[in-house]
């Protein structure tokens, strides 16, 4: 597959995926406006924000989104189905994004398989677009992912996880680094889920933790770094992309690290790099400046219970910073 086709797909997927990850991440926004737990009183505003725009709404959708209009771009309408099961799938094991770009590729050029192997006699044809694709197309991305991702990212998972419980007794600023890292690796993946989940599990009731705020702070720093690079550094962006960095801001600044995914899914060899470092220095800045955070979610909502908000800050200025002018240096004027 040629380098520019492989663009051309991937770009079908994120721009059918822009619209969710943008409403569903002000959406969420919003909800924690009125109070960090306050969608978790049903029939109440806060509560319908939260379930347009979370796992079961807006963000739901967005991974299928992204498979099944790179199978739509690679096999047209037939590719739809595996594709956006195939999704649903990735996001079922935990593989994230990645893994929903690895399912859309995967739906369109097996649909082109069966479009060029299998051939049914003329009376027989009208089947084929209605049963033969999607069942066996289904069949086959699924079970694809089924047995070759499911077990290996868990066990990835796994490692990850032991592998920070290790480190928690010793440097904190290097435990920092590697949270901030992993936080701006995949974007809500499985990775920046293991981060997230260990983050969580260092809180108790009444205190502030260390690894939490460091979690945050690296997983802000993706769309807000994006974000701040769209305005510095316009001409490296096309017109879309720099409508969508003003969202990537919000989405940034109320801890919604998939805000980056569009760009990431776009330009992955230099956006990853630049979000890793920005994210790294996030998090070691903020443990390093003995940042605690109390509660697991809500970016700037949530700044009244940060110990040492202003270190905060300034960890958290200082990735974004170091993020965009990594960016200003390595991606090139659009031409």
């Amino acid at each position: 597959m040629k380098t520019n086709a492989f663009y051309k797909h991937l770009m079908s997927g994120v721009s059918f995926m822009i619209p969710f990850v943008v409403a569903g991440g002000i959406l969420i926004a919003i909800s924690f406006a009125f109070g960090y737990t306050a969608f978790q009183e049903a029939g109440t505003l806060p509560a319908y924000l939260m379930a347009m725009g979370g796992g079961s709404g807006a963000f739901g959708l967005m991974v299928p989104i992204l498979s099944g209009y790179i199978a739509y771009s690679i096999a047209d309408r037939p590719g739809l189905a595996p594709g956006m099961v195939g999704g649903m799938v990735a996001g079922s094991i935990g593989a994230g994004f990645l893994g929903g770009m690895v399912a859309g590729f995967l739906a369109g050029y097996v649909v082109l398989a069966i479009k060029k192997y299998i051939v049914l006699p003329k009376s027989l044809a009208g089947i084929m677009p209605v049963l033969i694709i999607p069942v066996i197309s289904v069949a086959v991305v699924g079970l694809s992912l089924f047995y070759v991702l499911g077990a290996p990212v868990a066990a990835i998972n796994t490692a990850i996880s032991n592998f920070l419980t290790s480190l928690s007794g010793g440097s904190a600023i290097v435990l920092g680094l590697i949270l901030g890292t992993m936080m701006a690796f995949d974007m809500g993946g499985p990775v920046n889920k293991a981060a997230y989940a260990f983050g969580t599990a260092t809180l108790v009731a009444g205190t502030g933790s260390a690894v939490m705020a460091a979690v945050m702070a690296g997983g802000m720093v993706p769309p807000l770094g994006i974000g701040l690079a769209t305005f510095v550094f316009k001409k490296k962006f096309t017109e879309d992309q720099r409508e969508a960095g003003k969202a990537a801001i919000v989405l940034g600044a109320s801890f919604i690290t998939e805000g980056a995914i569009p760009f990431a899914a776009a330009d992955p060899v230099k956006v990853l790099p630049s979000i890793m470092v920005g994210g790294a220095i996030a998090g070691a800045l903020s443990m390093a400046l003995g940042c605690t955070l109390a509660v697991p979610h809500g970016g700037i909502f949530v700044l009244f219970a940060v110990e040492n908000i202003l270190g905060y800050v300034i960890a958290i200025v200082a990735g974004s910073v170091v993020t965009a002018a990594l960016l200003g240096v390595l991606k090139k004027d659009v031409e």
